[in-house]
């Protein structure tokens, strides 16, 4: 008898929570600023022109110059291009400082998406070279890691959120192992700064 309490208790707050969830709606889109590194091209290019479509202000970071004048002839007004290298520390600041410089005064950035990353050498473990590990760290965990903390000021200001985009590889160790290392490290990363984000 007690064993059927429980599950439909549990069964009546799965729905309410799912109804709940269900109303919760993003407003003023056009008040909200993103950030999303690799745009150049796939996921990154993608989220941009979806939430071009919202009505979102997005700024835009790609890799080359050319993935950044593509985008941009291809966006809205709403979307702002620029030219950033996650492994490269003065290239983050710069891009911070025209980030801060480009918000209307007082606001930060709703949300940060950290999509930048490489596939890296895809050979077994022993056959790869530290340098083949060093320059996959630098772009999906480093390179993460840096933009995160370099835009997380602005992301407070706004209340905002930080997305960081992982994959399976770094939960389950398939794939390359320089991708999947960086991977692991992304998601120990992520709960650390969920943990701290939300404790302060």
């Amino acid at each position: 008898m007690m064993l059927r309490k429980r599950s439909c208790i549990s069964s009546v707050t799965d729905k309410v929570v799912t109804w709940l969830r269900s109303r919760m709606r993003v407003g003023d889109y056009d008040k909200k600023h993103v950030l999303v590194t690799g745009c150049d091209t796939g996921f990154g290019c993608l989220l941009v022109k979806r939430l071009d479509v919202l009505g979102f202000r997005v700024f835009a970071a790609c890799l080359t110059s050319q993935g950044a004048e593509k985008l941009q002839a291809a966006s809205s007004s709403r979307v702002t291009t620029l030219v950033l290298d996650v492994t490269d520390e003065k290239s983050i600041s710069a891009a911070r400082d025209f980030v801060a410089a480009s918000l209307p005064e007082g606001q930060g950035l709703w949300g940060v998406v950290n999509n930048a990353a490489i596939a890296g050498p895809n050979a077994p473990s022993e056959w790869v070279s530290r340098d083949g590990y060093q320059t996959c760290l630098a772009v999906n965990l480093f390179g993460l890691i840096d933009v995160t903390r370099t835009f997380l000021p602005l992301v407070r200001r706004a209340r905002g959120r930080v997305v960081n985009i992982s994959s399976v590889s770094g939960r389950i160790a398939v794939g390359p192992s320089p991708y999947c290392v960086s991977k692991y490290g992304v998601e120990a990363f992520s709960d650390c700064l969920r943990y701290g984000y939300t404790h302060r």
